[in-house]
């Protein structure tokens, strides 16, 4: 009879032991989330993943969607590189700037080389992609010969909807903690958390933004790189160089005039010699008298 009551009564701690270790172990899979997602499963619109492995397909499905339901035209980039042959540069200068401005273009940078060969101006013109190709032809029709054309195009429509997807996503995370930050957060540590995060995504917003901003004037308008030369038969030079009269006049008016500069700061150097002296004259005069 003992015995039955001792085995009874082992059984019940058993079970009670079993029991405890469930609702601990439950307790541990509740509460094992990071603070990351204890603060979006507040604001009710992320749920609490198992993994992060499960996070990061989450992430990756809801991008996708994202571009798919953005609707972008192709964004393409049009670069030039002409290298032409005119009979006068400077004309063909002007005339190029005018055909920019003609078509709403502008002209960033201009370097000119003049040698005893051949004068060369090198500039690069931007213009609205609709002009491109009119601007590019009327150039070139200034030249005499066209030693080189090249015309190359970048498809940036990918990058272009992939970034705006992404900063669509952090500006709705942003807003999302910034809400937490508001109503949510209660303790320092929470507070500086959330300030943190903040700071973080700002600053990849702005890359994201500042990279739109880079695509778009590329996309908006685009680069003609020209070279125009124009050959120059060389002169012969003399062997030997005899200035002229003007320029001897010159250089003897030049030295008369360092002559008398000289004499008078000889004179301001010497005048204690010039004093004894004149007191040495007027010594022997008074001695002849």
């Amino acid at each position: 009879m003992k015995t039955n009551k001792f085995m009874g009564s082992r059984l019940l701690v058993l079970i009670t032991v079993l029991m405890l270790g469930y609702s601990c172990a439950k307790s541990e899979s509740k509460y094992d989330r990071t603070s990351e997602d204890i603060m979006l499963e507040s604001t009710g619109e992320t749920p609490v993943l198992a993994s992060v492995e499960e996070r990061a397909t989450v992430d990756k499905e809801k991008l996708q969607t994202q571009k798919s339901t953005i609707d972008f035209k192709l964004k393409i980039i049009k670069n030039a590189n002409c290298r032409i042959q005119v009979k006068n540069v400077e004309a063909a200068i002007i005339l190029a700037k005018q055909i920019a401005s003609r078509y709403d273009g502008y002209v960033s940078d201009e370097r000119f080389t003049n040698t005893n060969y051949a004068k060369e101006n090198r500039f690069t013109i931007r213009v609205p992609k609709g002009n491109f190709d009119i601007v590019l032809d009327s150039i070139c029709k200034l030249a005499e010969f066209v030693a080189h054309k090249n015309i190359s195009t970048i498809d940036v429509t990918e990058e272009y909807v992939d970034i705006t997807a992404r900063l669509k996503t952090k500006l709705e995370v942003k807003e999302r903690y910034e809400t937490i930050l508001r109503t949510r957060a209660k303790t320092v540590e929470d507070i500086l958390k959330a300030e943190d995060k903040l700071r973080k995504l700002q600053e990849e917003i702005e890359s994201a933004q500042g990279r739109l901003n880079y695509l778009g004037n590329r996309v908006t308008f685009s680069t003609i790189q020209l070279d125009m030369y124009e050959t120059v038969v060389p002169k012969e030079l003399p062997p030997h160089y005899e200035p002229g009269f003007l320029d001897r006049a010159q250089k003897g008016l030049s030295f008369g005039w360092s002559m008398i500069e000289n004499l008078t700061l000889i004179l301001f150097y010497a005048w204690p010699f010039l004093i004894l002296g004149i007191m040495i004259f007027i010594y022997f005069k008074w001695m002849r008298k």
